[in-house]
């Protein structure tokens, strides 16, 4: 009788001292999203997306090496929230160069060409 009540009183402790615990983990995509302009030349634009205006340089476009990823740096890439955005690219003259609405998800980096 001794050994069922220790045994008992064994199991009852071990299950209340934590042995084995849930562990809860989260994972997925960051909500942030990124856009990039890249053309025949490097030169420097001026970008509104849905009204914000920002000063940007565009990546020169290799012609041997189109689908080349490209670095982000704070001079050619702009980060936005995912989702549908106005995106209008002006010159230095105040030229558009391009308008659209552009759709972009999380954690991707579109590269718009001009």
């Amino acid at each position: 009788m001794k050994k069922l009540v220790f045994a008992f009183i064994s199991v009852v402790l071990f299950a209340l001292s934590g042995c084995g615990g849930v562990q809860t983990i989260s994972s997925g995509r960051a909500d942030v999203a990124a856009i990039s302009f890249v053309a025949d030349k490097a030169v420097d634009i001026t970008v509104s997306v849905d009204q914000t205006a920002y000063q940007v340089k565009t990546v020169k476009e290799k012609t041997y090496r189109k689908d080349r990823q490209l670095k982000k740096t704070a001079q050619n890439t702009i980060s936005l929230t995912p989702g549908q955005h106005k995106v209008i690219v002006t010159d230095k003259v105040g030229n558009k160069i391009y308008e659209h609405i552009v759709f972009v998800s999380a954690n991707e980096h579109k590269v718009i060409r001009l």
